[in-house]
């Protein structure tokens, strides 16, 4: 199917969790929400559904009424840099169990393609050089410098921890100084009036692991370390984590599980119990990392947590993740919302 066609624009397939996000970056503006939304068709009910998908004509109807509204140029990427692979969704966890760096960057290219396909990308490379070429499939005319900014912006904040130095080539102008661009991107080049947009993305070797990073965080919260109990060298653990990844909730049991990796219940426990693990545990560590997730950066309610994790009700999700971690969801909520 043409992506340009009437029919394909109407398809829901953006999850309206961008929406929310970028609602809520403008807000922090100072654009008050009706007039972002006006004109739009998205409706605050939409955007609190967790599960709500936008269609392509909706996208682009919200970042033209907001185009206009972003007096700095620079806002759009600055939005992309909010983009972290947990806004990308819950999957993106699983691209950090990837420690070859090469292997990350095309991890991150599939998955954008798929989670956010606003635009396609073409990926080629020299030696341990990147270069990801940003492609309009959808003809989206004056909105393709706010898009492509929005996606360069993602891009350096989920590849920075392979990468050092970028260089973004774009398009179209820039009425700024260079200076003010290398702001939003220390170390980074900024080249406008270019041919084409374009990122290049030299890596600096193995992912970097930093603590204060709330990514690497919740990610290390959902592995154990290979001088522990070799869990990583494990391809069965590996392949079960990232299932639970992708369905934490009440399908995920060994049974489903087992079946999906074609082997009986007893073989799969054999196997975690051989690297040093179990089902439940390693349920509960990912269980515990979406909800910590769910709980700082959404507005999800804890009923609607409870459901997506698996919990038959609010008061068995809350008493499971006091004894992870010490403290009751909305302790962690509320700590949260203070900080921001």
């Amino acid at each position: 199917m043409d992506m340009s066609t009437p029919l394909a624009l109407e398809v829901p397939i953006i999850s309206a969790r961008y929406a929310r996000r970028f609602v809520h970056f403008m807000e922090k503006r100072g654009v008050k929400r009706n007039t972002i939304l006006t004109k739009t068709g998205i409706t605050d009910e939409l955007l609190n559904n967790p599960e709500a998908s936008l269609s392509m004509t909706q996208v682009l109807d919200l970042l033209r009424q907001a185009d206009w509204l972003m007096a700095d140029e620079r806002a759009a990427f600055e939005f992309g840099k909010q983009l972290d692979l947990p806004c990308h969704g819950l999957l993106g966890f699983a691209m950090l169990e990837q420690e070859n760096p090469r292997r990350l960057v095309s991890m991150i290219v599939q998955y954008l393609r798929v989670g956010l396909p606003l635009m396609d990308m073409e990926l080629a490379s020299t030696g341990s050089t990147f270069r990801l070429k940003l492609i309009d499939t959808w003809g989206v005319g004056d909105l393709k410098a706010c898009l492509v900014k929005i996606y360069m912006g993602s891009i350096y904040r989920v590849s920075c921890q392979v990468c050092s130095h970028f260089t973004f080539r774009f398009d179209f102008p820039s009425n700024l100084p260079l200076q003010s661009w290398e702001l939003l991107a220390p170390n980074c080049e900024f080249i406008f009036n270019a041919n084409i947009n374009e990122v290049t993305i030299p890596l600096k070797g193995s992912p970097a692991r930093k603590d204060d990073t709330n990514l690497e965080f919740l990610v290390a919260r959902t592995r154990r370390s290979q001088s522990q109990k070799r869990v990583a060298s494990d391809e069965t653990v590996q392949q079960v984590r990232e299932l639970i990844m992708s369905q934490p909730g009440r399908p995920c049991t060994t049974e489903n599980l087992a079946r999906r990796l074609d082997m009986s219940p007893r073989t799969l426990r054999q196997h975690l119990a051989n690297a040093g693990t179990s089902f439940r545990e390693l349920r509960n560590e990912i269980r515990e990392s979406f909800a910590t997730l769910y709980l700082k950066d959404t507005n999800v309610s804890l009923e609607s947590i409870s459901e997506k994790l698996g919990f038959s009700d609010q008061a068995g999700f809350t008493k499971a993740y006091r004894s992870w971690t010490g403290q009751t969801p909305g302790d962690v909520r509320r700590k949260a919302r203070n900080k921001k």
